[in-house]
């Protein structure tokens, strides 16, 4: 099954969710039978979604995420730059390999905020797309450029949240 036309989806906020929505977007494609390519900028620790994601979606499905953890504070290091960029090279190669229908850029809009990504490349490459591809891309404070470039914007605004209260991050929950 191949899509008629694909779109840029684009999920941003402060709000939690967003990956949560590429997520599900992506094992909504795989469930109908799409090749998918998703990418993790900035994420490293194994996470449920992951594990599934691998599980469900067998060939149909490459996943590359690479980060050694570490915070940007300030300008980026080398690495962190160098893991970003090397991300970017295999995710355009798997284009080229695997012509997937749907490519998922998680966390994009926070790698290109913080300089590991070029943001001209990026919407270079979005302008480009093939016709029948769908984007989808995530990530806190996106660009003006990069909701210019997309046709789906969705804002994820937090209300309330048990962050605030000192809880943190918990596995099964929110990795």
């Amino acid at each position: 099954m191949a899509l008629r036309q694909g779109y840029i989806q684009l999920y941003t906020g402060e709000g939690k969710g967003k990956t949560t929505a590429a997520v599900g977007q992506t094992l909504r494609a795989l469930g109908n039978g799409l090749k998918v390519v998703f990418v993790q900028f900035m994420k490293s620790v194994p996470s449920g979604e992951i594990t599934m994601l691998e599980r469900c979606g067998g060939e149909k499905i490459a996943i590359f995420r690479e980060w050694d953890d570490s915070f940007v504070i300030g300008e980026p290091s080398e690495k962190q730059v160098a893991m970003s960029r090397g991300l970017w090279s295999r995710m355009v190669e798997a284009m080229r390999s695997m012509q997937p229908d749907m490519l998922v850029l998680d966390e994009v809009a926070v790698a290109l905020t913080y300089g590991l990504l070029n943001e001209q490349d990026v919407l270079s490459f979005l302008k480009q797309k093939p016709a029948k591809l769908e984007i989808v891309l995530t990530g806190q404070n996106a660009s003006a450029s990069l909701i210019a470039a997309s046709d789906l914007v969705t804002e994820m605004r937090k209300v309330k949240h048990y962050y605030d209260r000192g809880v943190m991050a918990r596995k099964g929950i929110e990795y």
